[in-house]
């Protein structure tokens, strides 16, 4: 399904990730996908990989290219911003969430506010 904007990928995001899409040699079908599993130090950790959208999975097209959120991940990465940061200490793809209440140091793990329910 194809979704107006559950969240953001920014355009530098996106010319990272159609660069990286080139590279493979990637079919127009495949793109970015972020889900969130239980793990991490802060209790929910990103995944983020490089595919083709699974049935239900929810499809944000953005500069060009694909980024895809399964179901259950929604909720919690509903509003972010996906972008990308090519500095010497940080270079990677970088989840702006406004829906967690505390994430770890290295940044791919978060509390959801509902975390302790």
């Amino acid at each position: 399904m194809t979704a107006n904007v559950p969240f953001t990928l920014s355009e530098q995001a996106a010319q990272h990730l159609r660069q990286l899409l080139d590279d493979r040699g990637a079919s127009e079908q495949t793109g970015l996908k972020i889900s969130v599993e239980k793990g991490g130090c802060s209790g929910l950790q990103y995944i983020m990989q490089i595919t083709e959208p699974s049935v239900n999975d929810l499809v944000v097209e953005a500069f060009g290219v694909r980024a895809f959120v399964d179901p259950a991940s929604l909720p919690t990465l509903a509003g972010c911003v996906i972008d990308y940061n090519d500095s010497l200490s940080a270079s990677g793809f970088k989840i702006y969430n406004p829906n967690a209440v505390r994430t770890c140091g290295c940044g791919t793990s978060f509390e959801a506010p509902d975390a302790g329910r």
